[in-house]
C-alpha cells in the first residue's frame, strides 16, 4: 500500500463510507486509491464550497463524518464558507487537503499556501503531514477529533510525497472522547432554582435537540417551565407526534421582548444568547434585565443526558403535549411564503429531511410546517448563506430512502448553483424551492435597522437582483434537473405534490415578484 490507500482504507475502518470531492494534480494519488477501497464513495462536486455544504450535511443526518478532498489552500479557501457553518452547527467532517510534495515545498510554487492557516479558523483540529506513515495515523486521528466533545471539521494535510510512498498500513480506528456528564449535585441545585423562579426558561443549543432531547424537553415543559431552542439548529426534529419547543427570535429587539419577565435563564448545550449584528443603542447579550443564569451542560457536555436527568431529578411527567397533526386547506391565490409553508405541511412525507437557507422566508414557512408529518429541519448555523442545496446533496447520500427538501433564496442559492450538477449525477431524490425575490431583501431590511438610511439609486445597485433577472429553470435544466416555474400558490402546490410523489431531483422556482 502507498499512503493515500493506506489513508483510505484508514477511514473506511473508522466508519467514513463517503467522500466529497474537487482534487486537482496534487490529489491524483488519493484519487486513484478509490479504485482500490470499494468502502468509501467518492461523490465530485464542481465547487469546493459544494464539497464542504454537502459534508456538512451528510454528518448531520449520518451522525458521522465523511471525507472531503480539496486542492491545496485555494481549493480549501472555496470551501471555507460552509465549513463555519459546520464548525457552527458541530458537525464531523474529515478534510483531506492536498499539498505540494514535501521537498517541493520551499519553492513557493504557484499554489503554496498556508494551509493549516486557512483551516484552524474552520476546524476542531488541524495538522499537517510530513510522510506516508504520520498521514495515515493523523487521518485516524483526525476521524476521532471530528466526533470529540466539541464536534466539528478536522483537517489533515496530504503531501504529495505522502500519498504515493510506501505506506506500513492502515491505522486502527482511534476511540471516540466520551462526553462529560454533568454531576448530580448541578442537576439537583438547578431543579431547585427552576422551581423557585416565577418565569424560568429552558435555552437548549443544537447538540441538545435529538429526539431524546425533544423529549426531556416536552417533559420539562410539562412542570409550566418554557423551553426554547436557539434560533439556529443543526437539526431539529419536529411535527407530528412530538413536543416544539419555542425559537429565540432572530432580531434582538424581538427577543428581549419575548423574553421580557424572565427570571432565570438555563443553557443546555449552548452559550449566552447574542445579537447576530451589533446595532446602534442595542445591547449585544439578550438576556434581559433582572434575569439571572445558570448552565445546565456546557457545550463540550452531554446536553442530552443533562436534560433527562433534570426531568427526573424535578420529577416531570412522562406525558407531555405534542403537535397533533393538522392538514392546511389546499393553497390558492398569491404565492407567498406562508403559502409555501402551507403546501410543504400538505404534501411532505413521513420523516422527509428540509436543509433551509431561504432567509426572509424561511421562517413564515418553518411556522406553517409546525403541524406537518414528522420531519427533520436543518438550518444555517453560522449565518453564510449558499448552504441548503450542497448540504441537500449530503444529506441526499447519507439518506437515500427519505426525500429531502432544499430550501433557499434566489441570492443564496446563486453562490452553489453547481449543487445541481451533483444532484443530477447521483440522482439524489431532492427537491430543490427557489425563492426569486430578485433581491438581497433581508439587506433591504437590515439597511434601516443599522440606521444606515434608505438605499439611494447607488447603493440599491448592491441589493438588487433584477438587472437581469436569473432564470432558475434554465438553470437547472442546463445542469441535468427537472424544473417547474410558479407564480401563483395553486400551481405551487401542485408542482410541489408532484415532486413528492416521484423520486429524483426536481427544482421549483417560487416567484415572489
Amino acid at each position: 500500500m502507498n499512503g493515500a490507500e493506506a489513508t483510505l482504507a484508514t477511514l473506511a475502518d473508522a466508519g467514513v463510507d463517503a467522500c466529497f470531492a474537487n482534487p486537482g494534480t496534487s490529489e491524483m494519488q488519493m484519487v486513484a486509491a478509490f479504485d482500490r477501497e470499494p468502502r468509501v464513495r467518492p461523490i465530485l462536486a464542481l465547487f469546493e464550497g459544494v464539497v464542504t455544504g454537502a459534508a456538512d450535511g451528510y454528518a448531520r443526518v449520518a451522525g458521522k463524518p465523511a471525507a472531503t478532498l480539496l486542492h491545496l489552500g485555494a481549493g480549501l479557501g472555496n470551501g471555507v464558507a460552509n465549513l463555519h457553518n459546520a464548525k457552527k452547527g458541530y458537525s464531523p467532517i474529515v478534510n483531506l487537503v492536498g499539498d505540494h510534495a514535501v521537498h517541493h515545498q520551499p519553492y513557493d510554487a504557484p499554489l503554496a499556501s498556508d494551509i493549516l492557516g486557512i483551516a484552524r479558523p474552520v476546524s476542531v483540529w488541524a495538522k499537517a503531514s510530513t510522510t506516508a506513515d504520520t498521514l495515515v495515523a493523523l487521518s485516524a486521528e483526525a476521524v476521532a477529533a471530528s466526533q470529540g466533545a466539541l464536534p466539528g471539521p478536522a483537517t489533515l494535510t496530504v503531501p504529495a510525497d505522502s500519498a504515493w510512498s510506501p505506506a506500513t498500513g492502515p491505522s486502527a480506528p482511534r476511540p471516540v472522547p466520551a462526553r462529560g456528564v454533568p454531576s448530580p449535585e448541578r442537576i439537583e441545585a438547578l431543579a431547585r432554582r427552576l422551581r423557585a423562579a416565577k418565569k424560568p426558561v429552558v435555552l437548549m443549543g443544537s447538540l441538545a435537540c435529538t429526539d431524546r432531547g425533544i423529549r426531556a424537553a416536552g417533559r420539562l415543559n410539562a412542570l409550566g417551565w418554557r423551553v426554547m431552542t436557539d434560533t439556529f439548529i443543526s437539526r431539529l426534529p419536529r411535527g407530528a407526534g412530538r413536543y416544539a419547543p419555542d425559537r429565540m427570535m432572530y432580531f434582538g429587539e424581538m427577543a428581549l421582548a419575548d423574553l421580557a419577565g424572565s427570571d432565570l435563564l438555563v443553557l443546555a448545550g449552548t452559550k449566552l444568547p447574542v445579537a447576530f449584528f451589533a446595532y446602534p443603542a442595542m445591547p449585544s447579550v439578550l438576556v434581559p434585565e433582572g434575569c439571572e443564569t445558570a448552565v445546565l451542560a456546557e457545550v463540550e457536555e452531554d446536553a442530552v443526558a443533562a436534560l433527562e436527568a433534570l426531568a427526573d431529578a424535578a420529577g416531570a411527567p412522562e406525558r407531555f403535549g405534542v403537535v397533533d397533526r393538522t392538514t392546511p386547506a389546499a393553497a390558492s391565490g398569491e404565492l407567498t411564503a406562508y403559502s409555501v409553508g402551507e403546501s410543504l405541511s400538505r404534501h411532505m412525507p413521513d420523516h422527509a429531511l428540509v436543509c433551509d437557507d431561504a432567509v426572509t422566508a424561511g421562517l413564515p414557512i418553518f411556522m406553517q410546517t409546525k403541524t406537518a408529518r414528522p420531519h427533520d429541519w436543518m438550518m444555517l448555523t453560522g449565518g453564510a448563506i449558499g448552504w441548503a442545496m450542497p448540504a441537500a446533496i449530503g444529506a441526499g447520500v447519507a439518506a437515500p430512502d427519505r426525500k429531502v427538501v432544499s430550501l433557499t433564496g434566489d441570492g443564496a442559492g446563486a453562490y452553489t448553483v453547481q449543487s445541481l450538477w451533483t444532484m443530477a449525477r447521483e440522482n439524489l431524490d431532492v427537491t430543490v424551492v427557489v425563492f426569486a425575490n430578485h433581491s438581497y431583501r433581508i439587506l433591504n431590511i437590515e439597511m434601516a435597522r443599522t440606521g444606515s438610511g434608505q438605499a439611494g439609486p447607488r447603493a440599491s445597485q448592491l441589493l438588487d437582483l433584477s438587472h437581469p433577472k436569473m432564470s432558475w429553470c434554465d438553470l437547472a435544466k442546463g445542469f441535468g434537473v427537472p424544473a417547474t416555474r410558479c407564480t401563483d400558490a395553486a400551481g405551487f402546490d401542485a408542482a410541489f405534490a408532484k415532486a413528492m410523489h416521484e423520486p429524483g431531483p426536481k427544482l421549483i422556482e417560487a416567484v415572489f415578484g
